[in-house]
């Protein structure tokens, strides 16, 4: 981590710059300063990925002069413990009677772990982090000065992920026609080489095995302390945002036949939507295919039907009814779907085309094309019956914690 910090510390001495980060969406800025004590080293077992932020300023035409250098004597230039990062020790009292976002009673923060010190940054509604940088930072007061995260990652190759992108935003459009309560987050990726590139952060999430090794509760019993009794508006409101991704992500998570499904690659936001990332493994390509493991349909456990209220609630009914509409929707636009397969695929050597022309057909069959709905729904039926009692899904879980440490 210090080595991280002192690395963007002399980054900050060519700021700022007029240059771009793909991941921002505005036309014309400059880059002003990156916050070294926001550098953040991701917990992963084999690379060693990182979060920074990043300020930058809008500009009103590209003609307009950079901004001015500015410093605080204040301003680190050595990397700070968490107990005294200046960040972290501004009021945030003040900064709270300013934001809509629960209290800090209502919203527990993480703890600081020296083993994933990302966790407590990232439980950190992102609204306060902007307002914190914002007061600490030299550049805060120009006009059009903004706060931007993302994920740095080498060693991998991304390009993958761009193929996830494509189909998670075709499976979002489709079920957007079709007037479905079905809800995605594709997040964006930017390649710059074979083995590195930009992702875009998500913000207001945690993953739930950060959710479960902090809080030491069930995913319903973190859902109760983040948004209030089961009966209560806010935690209903939660639990509808809970099955509309769920049922959204157990379907993609089929028909791609994404893997690597540990907790690790799952994430839960402030407003209770599951969303899962990491594409590395999908459509011909499994981490456990030559051992069996993750053979379910999708990844659904007794915690997330807990959530919903058990297998007796209204709730499960309506998962199970957008499963079947999400499908009916996702096979009528099967094309589309295809297509995207077919062209990414075309003189591609990516693992997850390595079966190449069965790829395209595996994914034919998976979507059932003469079945009637009757037959549909049945078979809807016996994949959720198969994914809640799947021995292979515990079998990975239980790999990845002794493995990983992975809750």
């Amino acid at each position: 981590m210090n080595k991280l910090h002192a690395e963007l510390g002399i980054i900050n001495l060519n700021l700022p710059a007029r240059v771009k980060v793909p991941t921002i969406g505005a036309k014309h800025y400059d880059i002003v300063r990156i916050p070294p004590n926001q550098g953040i080293v991701l917990n992963s077992k084999e690379r060693i990925p990182y979060m920074v932020n990043i300020e930058y300023v809008k500009r009103e035409s590209p003609d307009s002069p950079l901004p001015a250098r500015c410093t605080r004597k204040n301003d680190p230039a050595t990397p700070l413990k968490p107990d005294n990062d200046p960040i972290q020790t501004i009021s945030a009292a003040a900064i709270r009677n300013n934001l809509s976002t629960q209290s800090e009673s209502e919203c527990p923060k993480f703890s600081y772990d020296n083993s994933d010190p990302s966790a407590s940054r990232l439980k950190e509604p992102w609204e306060l982090t902007v307002e914190r940088t914002k007061q600490f930072s030299p550049y805060g007061h120009l006009p059009g000065w903004a706060l931007h995260s993302c994920i740095v990652k080498c060693g991998d190759d991304l390009r993958q992920e761009t193929v996830a992108y494509q189909l998670l935003c075709q499976f979002q459009k489709v079920w957007q026609e079709e007037k479905l309560e079905l809800w995605l987050y594709p997040y964006s990726v930017v390649v710059v080489s074979e083995d590195c590139g930009f992702i875009e952060l998500i913000p207001n999430t945690v993953s739930i095995h950060q959710v479960k090794k902090q809080s030491k509760l069930s995913l319903l019993g973190y859902f109760i302390q983040e948004f209030g009794s089961v009966t209560s508006e806010t935690f209903l409101a939660a639990q509808k945002n809970f099955v509309h991704s769920l049922a959204a992500y157990s379907l993609f998570c089929y028909f791609i036949q994404v893997k690597d499904r540990h907790n690790g690659n799952i994430l839960i936001d402030n407003q209770g939507h599951i969303i899962h990332i990491d594409y590395g493994f999908m459509l011909s390509h499994s981490p456990g295919r030559n051992i069996g493991f993750e053979n379910s349909p999708f990844k659904l456990t007794e915690e997330h039907v807990e959530v919903l209220g058990g297998q007796d609630s209204d709730l499960f009914n309506y998962f199970k009814f957008l499963l079947l509409k999400g499908f009916l929707a996702a096979r009528k636009h099967f094309e589309r779907i295809k297509l995207i397969v077919e062209v990414m695929q075309l003189g591609s050597q990516w693992p997850c085309f390595n079966r190449r022309a069965a790829t395209v057909h595996d994914l034919e069959n998976r979507f059932f094309l003469n079945l009637t709905e009757e037959q549909l729904s049945k078979q809807i039926d016996g994949m959720i019956y198969q994914a809640l009692r799947s021995l292979t899904t515990k079998l990975y879980d239980n790999y990845q914690y002794f493995t990983g440490g992975i809750m």
